[in-house]
């Protein structure tokens, strides 16, 4: 089962950027493995000031669990480049008022541009 958040977490990085660790409600997460990551780049076009291809949005979906012997989940962690603030987006293995669904796709709005990406989300 997954839900999506959009919860600031605090995460430990390594010294090339790969989260090693992340802080969410207070438990203390190991990430065990990266499964994707992907960046999002500025939109150059609809900003003059920007450099092509200056990365604005930085995604990590990895497998972590919150202790030894604990099931590890697959969560989704994304970091602005300007704040250096890190979210947690998306997290699967979790369990929250008992009802998932699945749908095809979500729709992701950022700065007037519209991008359609897969995701898996319970409520």
């Amino acid at each position: 089962m997954s839900r999506a958040y959009g919860e600031p977490v605090n995460v430990q990085a390594r010294d090339d950027g790969r989260p090693a660790r992340f802080v969410w409600r207070g438990r203390l997460y190991t990430v065990h493995a990266i499964l994707e990551h992907w960046v999002i780049n500025r939109e150059w076009w609809a900003d003059p000031a920007a450099d092509p291809g200056q990365p604005e949005l930085e995604f990590w979906r990895v497998e972590a669990s919150p202790g030894p012997g604990m099931t590890a989940g697959v969560y989704e962690l994304r970091r602005e480049i300007a704040t250096g603030a890190w979210t947690l987006r998306f997290g699967s293995g979790l369990e929250l008022n008992g009802a998932s669904y699945t749908v095809p796709a979500t729709r992701c709005q950022l700065h007037g541009a519209s991008y359609t990406v897969p995701f898996r989300c319970s409520m």
